[in-house]
């Protein structure tokens, strides 16, 4: 089993109940937090609510999303849905199977549910990589 594949082994069986935090980052994951909290930088430059998101799956970034709600006037514009969307755009997938979802603060339910209808495996949020876990359905 590659280490990639160990980690996140390792990394799910860590989430009990609610969000766990992860192990120590490696240099990579570092950078994918950095890159989060880059498009919550870009989209406060902006004017914007300071949120951002990235999407990776097999170690590249996917998927970029600074908030975009007070510039698209969007209320779904969230940092996460935006990164999904540009992922999805980019790869020409409606499914991102197997990604890790990287944010500057934990996901909202409307969010998550985005997410985990996308396939996306798993979400790390905020400067301390808080593992949640896998994207799960909410909401009636």
């Amino acid at each position: 089993m590659c280490t990639c594949h160990r980690r996140s082994f390792l990394l799910a069986g860590l989430v009990l109940a609610g969000a766990a935090r992860a192990p120590a980052l490696g240099a990579s994951e570092e950078a994918f937090v950095a890159a989060a909290f880059r498009m919550r930088d870009e989209a406060v430059a902006r004017g914007d609510q300071p949120y951002g998101a990235v999407l990776v799956q097999a170690g590249e970034i996917v998927g970029y999303g600074p908030s975009r709600v007070v510039a698209d006037r969007d209320p779904d514009a969230h940092a996460e849905r935006v990164a999904l969307r540009d992922a999805q755009r980019r790869l020409g997938a409606s499914a991102i199977r197997d990604a890790v979802l990287f944010s500057s603060s934990r996901p909202c339910a409307a969010c998550e549910t985005a997410l985990a209808e996308a396939g996306v495996a798993r979400m790390v949020f905020g400067r301390a990589a808080t593992d949640a876990g896998r994207p799960m359905r909410r909401g009636g």
